[in-house]
C-alpha cells in the first residue's frame, strides 16, 4: 500500500520508521517544515516527500497532528484524497474531532477511522522518533461507522508495526478512560513539580520522585488543547483525585492514624488486585 504520514514529529516519525522496518509499504511523508521532511527522507524513514496532491496516491493517510490541525488539514486538502482511502488520526481526544472528520469523510468519499497510539516520550520531534516506539503498546481504534474490512486493514497494520494490543471502543469511552489513564497523571505531575521543594530534590529523591514527575516534561501547547477539549471527563477525575487527597490530608491533620491507614490500605488493595 501507499501510506502517507502527515506530520513527522515523534509520533508521525515513529510511524514512518516502523512501517519501513516491518512492512513493504511505500511511505510518503508530508510535513510543514521542509527541512524535517528532507531529514526523514535521508534517514530512510520515508520513500518520498509528499504534497497535498500526493494524497490521491494513498491507500492510508495517518494524521500525526494536533487535534484541530488534523481537522483543518482535511478541510483544506480533503478533495485530493481518493475515494475509499482510509484516513486516521493519532489524537489523544476523540469526541472533539471524530464528528468533524466523519462528516468530511462523507463529503469527500474517504473512510475515516479514529485511532490513538498509546506511546510516546517526554521529548518531541523527528529526532527522537524510533521504529520500535510502538512495540507492545496499545492501539485504540474508534471505528466511527467505518466498514469492518477497513477497520481490519488498519488493525493489521498496527499489529505488523509492533502494537501488542488493538482496542476497539467508542469516542466517548476513549475520552473517559484517557482522562484517567493519561491526562490526570500529567496534571498530577505538573502540580507535583510546582512545589518550592522541587528545585532542591537532588540528593533527596529516588524512584518515587522520578515516577511521579516524569510526565511533567510536557508539551504545554498540545496538552492544554487536549485538556480543554476533554474537560468534562477530566474535571470528573480531578474532583475524585482532590476528594481522595483531601481525605488523606484531613486524616493527617487530625492525627487519625486508623483512618489514614484505612485510606492507604484502600489504595494498596486496588493496586494489588489489579496485579500490575
Amino acid at each position: 500500500m501507499n501510506i502517507a504520514v502527515i506530520g513527522l514529529g515523534i509520533i508521525g516519525g515513529s510511524f514512518c520508521k516502523a512501517i519501513k522496518k516491518y512492512t513493504d509499504n511505500f511511505v510518503i511523508g508530508i510535513n510543514r517544515t521542509q527541512a524535517t521532511a528532507e531529514k526523514a527522507l535521508e534517514a530512510g524513514a520515508i520513500d518520498k516527500i509528499g504534497t497535498p496532491e500526493s494524497l490521491g496516491e494513498c491507500d492510508i493517510i495517518i494524521l500525526a497532528l494536533y487535534p484541530q490541525a488534523a481537522v483543518d488539514f482535511i478541510e483544506k486538502y480533503g478533495s485530493y484524497i481518493k475515494s475509499g482511502a482510509i484516513v486516521t488520526d493519532s489524537s489523544g481526544i476523540k469526541r472533539a474531532i471524530c464528528p468533524s472528520l466523519s462528516a468530511l469523510s462523507k463529503k469527500y468519499g474517504f473512510v475515516f477511522i479514529g485511532s490513538h497510539p498509546m506511546a510516546g516520550k517526554e521529548t518531541n520531534g523527528f529526532d527522537v522518533s524510533e521504529a520500535d516506539l510502538y512495540k507492545n503498546a496499545s492501539y485504540i481504534i474508534t471505528p466511527c461507522g467505518a466498514p469492518e474490512d477497513k477497520i481490519e486493514i488498519l488493525a493489521n497494520l498496527a499489529r505488523k508495526i509492533g502494537f501488542g494490543t488493538v482496542k476497539i471502543t467508542t469516542p466517548e469511552e476513549h475520552d473517559r478512560m484517557i482522562a484517567f489513564t493519561s491526562q490526570l497523571p500529567h496534571v498530577l505531575a505538573c502540580s507535583y513539580v510546582m512545589s518550592p521543594c522541587c528545585p532542591n530534590h537532588k540528593g533527596f529523591s529516588a524512584g518515587s520522585y522520578r515516577d511521579v514527575s516524569r510526565v511533567a516534561n510536557i508539551n504545554s501547547q498540545l496538552w492544554s488543547e487536549l485538556f480543554l477539549e476533554n474537560r468534562e471527563p477530566l474535571i470528573t477525575e480531578l474532583d475524585i483525585l482532590i476528594d481522595n487527597i483531601t481525605k488523606i490530608k484531613d486524616a493527617i491533620k487530625a492525627e487519625d492514624r486508623e483512618t489514614l491507614a484505612e485510606l492507604l490500605e484502600q489504595g494498596h488493595k486496588v493496586k494489588t488486585a489489579l496485579g500490575e
